[in-house]
């Protein structure tokens, strides 16, 4: 698959996460033959004013590549502005994509993320002004509509393409919705019937048979996994496996989920320090053994520890508990 000059190994791709997709996610992911990996959103005001804390959610290894970095904001210069001087030099990151699909209440206020659906000129504008300054392809992500009734993807859609992006991700559901409900696989198919720039569907893919079916029944040309990837990073290579070969490959052991639990401290120690990271992995290691027998004791145990021994010291002890 290809995105403007940037050819992809497949098309199943790690949807954008705040505070989940940071260096040390997608380079285990990027492991499990992921096609596309996305950086947590970015704020463009942030790059524009630069702000410190926002430049370090752009670390970038060469082992990941290809990346998007997914920028968000409302006001069409300075984003445009970013891309064409803060962003173009940069040969780590390979693709840009604008946000306009974050629900979140903070990001909304502003007039960000979802809420630019509400307004299809300033979409017009700010996909215009940044395809036309960028050295790299244009993709944007965006959810359903507003709310129900307020769907208006396949507008949106026909609007993005005609300014010049090259892709298209979007999530079946609205902005109201949040991540209630199911995911509204229809609309992802209306859209990829309106326009001819590929479209990848979001929403609900949490195994591979999901991944398999959205494609089979939107026509969609690649899936994006958001949710279904936290804790289970070999997702992408089941689903890749799936989609290419028809092979639907067993779900990992308990003990592979807690020696990944292991590795990924490990990469957020490296990235982040070790005071950062005993306290980020927290979540990761909830999302890794859920479901496994006596999870709720070790949540509760992590949450009193404060030193990496400390950690790997009680998961190495759960693999004995367990094999």
């Amino acid at each position: 698959m290809k995105i403007g000059n940037i050819t992809l190994e497949n098309n199943v791709f790690l949807a954008p996460m705040a505070g989940v997709t940071d260096l040390s996610f997608r380079l285990l992911c990027k492991e499990q033959h992921v096609g596309l990996l996305y950086t947590e959103m970015v704020s463009a005001k942030g790059l524009y004013y630069g702000d410190r804390k926002t430049e370090e959610l752009m670390k970038i290894e060469e082992e990941e590549r290809p990346v998007s970095l997914q920028i968000f904001g409302s006001d069409a210069d300075i984003m445009s502005n970013v891309v064409k001087n803060k962003l173009n030099h940069r040969e780590d990151i390979d693709i840009i994509d604008i946000n306009m699909g974050c629900p979140t209440p903070k990001i909304v206020k502003n007039g960000d993320g979802s809420a630019l659906l509400k307004k299809p000129q300033l979409i017009k504008e700010i996909v215009s002004k940044i395809v036309s300054v960028s050295n790299k392809p244009v993709t944007v992500k965006i959810r359903t509509g507003w709310d129900e009734n307020d769907i208006n993807a396949v507008e949106i859609g026909k609007i993005i393409e005609e300014s010049g992006a090259t892709l298209l991700a979007i999530h079946g559901r609205t902005r109201e919705q949040f991540y209630s409900g199911e995911a509204n696989w229809d609309i992802i198919r209306d859209v990829k019937k309106a326009i001819d720039i590929p479209v990848i569907g979001n929403g609900d893919v949490f195994t591979p048979e999901y991944a398999k079916r959205m494609i089979e029944y939107t026509n969609c040309d690649g899936v994006m996994i958001g949710r279904g990837a936290r804790g289970n990073p070999w997702l992408f290579s089941r689903t890749v496996k799936l989609l290419n070969e028809g092979i639907l490959l067993p779900e990992p052991i308990d003990e592979e989920k807690i020696n990944m639990c292991i590795r990924h401290l490990n990469l957020l120690c490296k990235y982040k320090g070790e005071s950062i990271a005993v306290k980020e992995i927290r979540k990761h290691i909830g999302w890794y053994i859920k479901g496994m027998h006596n999870s709720s004791f070790i949540r509760g145990e992590l949450n009193s520890m404060d030193s990496k021994v400390k950690i790997i010291n009680l998961l190495k002890e759960y693999i004995n508990s367990i094999n």
